[in-house]
């Protein structure tokens, strides 16, 4: 897929930590006019809120940005009211931020998956694969690793496009190339 070219439907974008996936989501959107931005990120620490600043100063006047951590359903669906092109970035963060809220994952993420083949819009999910490497050492970071992975299969089975950003190139994974 060229990086201008927007996927119709739902679109999963996954890859690991700075790997580009992010870019290459927000220049699919930009080159077909600019859409819906919902970032999931928390500001836990200082850290964390210079990374969420600086995001939020780099996007430009192409986005309307909505910050939600928790109601990942509620805001696609306003979202779908505009009938713009969503980015969602992403699943991993919401994941965590509903790990550290003990809300119930199975049904946030079931709820997720029933809603996104009703948008009417485009719709791109990034979301940092973590199943290739090592088994986590404590309990917390093994769930949060099933969670996502449950969650990627599950939307990448529902999904138009599936695309992994490998070193800032991205590889087609469905439709297969």
């Amino acid at each position: 897929m060229a990086q201008n070219d927007l996927p119709r439907g739902i679109g999963l974008i996954l890859g690991g930590t700075r790997s580009g996936k992010s870019r290459f989501a927000e220049n699919l959107i930009i080159g077909a006019g600019g859409g819906v931005y919902i970032a999931t990120g928390r500001a836990w620490d200082d850290e964390m809120a210079d990374r969420i600043a600086h995001h939020r100063n780099n996007r430009g006047p192409l986005w309307d940005t909505v910050e939600e951590p928790l109601d990942l359903c509620g805001v696609l669906q306003s979202a779908g009211a505009q009938n713009r092109p969503v980015l969602v970035d992403c699943l991993t963060l919401w994941l965590t931020n509903l790990m550290l809220d003990d809300r119930d994952i199975a049904s946030e993420c079931r709820a997720l998956c029933d809603l996104l083949p009703e948008l009417p819009m485009p719709v791109l999910l990034v979301s940092n694969e973590v199943g290739m490497g090592i088994v986590p050492e404590n309990a917390m970071a093994r769930a949060f690793r099933d969670h996502a992975g449950r969650l990627h299969q599950n939307i990448a089975a529902l999904a138009d496009h599936v695309t992994l950003i490998v070193a800032g190139i991205a590889v087609p994974v469905k439709p297969a190339p």
